[in-house]
């Protein structure tokens, strides 16, 4: 996939182009439903499939008191774009000018002008332009003048929920630790990846070796608890079994900042550090607490372990 980071990137001869447009903030099932979309109606005119998104929540210029934290980071969105096989990505920087710029300069502009757009796939609620006046209808005003059609995607439900699935919900799906239904949202693992880092090594002091991870992450970091899921080192490509640990280790109370740390199942050799990894959540098995003494830690760590190990063992 081709990442353009300005209209001015795009080639003269890139070709008409189908375009979904979105925050796509976790790219999740409704994310990856639009791109399904997409590349159906980009194949079928033999157009390009590109998505365009922004560098940031727009929240974050417009009102900075109401933003929430991301998902997932900029760079790791693209990744996961990436992942859709999409023939490009336009990932427009949202500063003051962007958001002065009204509906129809930013359709004239950079949809027709730089994309040569055939086809725009938006959300029923998608607002873009100055002070958000754009809108799907402006889109369907706006078309046969530019010679592109509009989509407007429906929104989309998990089975037996009548909640749309939305970022903001797996936000808060993420703050309750409830990593499993954030997953089906999301349509993949709930993971965040960053670098194995050296620690208080307690862990190995207490017989449960863990890979620290560091504390800059690429993604939006579950409750506090202690978790079953996957460690994947992205240096060798193997994927463990392991026992998450999120929080500031109360026991002790000498974490002054909350880490991700996994005890891979079945391993108290293996050498992680300075390995690229990712930490992939599959189900919480409890809050975090603080013990009275060493002894009862240990005990807890040793069920946590066999409880991770039962939840992840392969189907006889």
């Amino acid at each position: 996939m081709i990442v353009f980071r300005d209209p001015a990137q795009i080639p003269a001869g890139f070709g008409r182009s189908v375009v979904a447009i979105g925050k796509f903030d976790g790219v999740h099932a409704g994310h990856r439903a639009v791109i399904r979309r997409l590349k159906e109606e980009a194949a079928a005119s033999g157009a390009r499939a590109v998505a365009v998104t922004f560098d940031r929540n727009p929240l974050a210029v417009l009102r900075p008191d109401r933003c929430p934290e991301n998902v997932v980071t900029v760079e790791r969105k693209l990744e996961l774009l990436g992942e859709l096989d999409l023939d490009a990505t336009l990932l427009l920087t949202f500063d003051e000018a962007m958001a002065a710029r009204s509906a129809e300069e930013f359709v004239v502009d950079i949809l027709v002008g730089a994309l040569h757009v055939s086809t725009v796939l938006v959300g029923e609620d998608f607002r873009f332009g100055r002070g958000g006046a754009g809108d799907p209808a402006l889109l369907r005003a706006l078309g046969p003048q530019h010679g592109f059609s509009v989509g407007v995607v429906d929104d989309v439900y998990l089975p037996g929920s009548d909640r749309r699935v939305s970022s903001t919900w797996i936000r808060e799906l993420l703050i309750e630790g409830d990593v499993a239904t954030a997953s089906l949202v999301l349509g993949r693992n709930v993971d965040v990846r960053g670098e194995v880092v050296h620690g208080l090594k307690r862990g190995r002091e207490l017989g449960f070796p863990t890979a620290n991870l560091s504390a800059i992450v690429d993604a939006f970091v579950p409750a506090d608890g202690v978790y079953a899921g996957w460690l994947v080192d992205h240096d060798t490509g193997i994927r463990h079994r392991a026992a998450i640990s999120v929080g500031t280790n109360p026991t002790f109370d000498d974490v002054l900042v909350r880490q991700v740390e996994a005890h891979v199942l079945g391993e108290t050799d293996l050498d992680l550090y300075g390995h690229d990894v990712s930490v992939e959540f599959v189900q919480r098995l409890r809050g975090m607490v603080a013990f009275e003494g060493i002894d009862k830690l240990k005990e807890q760590m040793a069920t946590d372990v066999a409880e991770a190990e039962a939840l992840l063992a392969d189907p006889a």
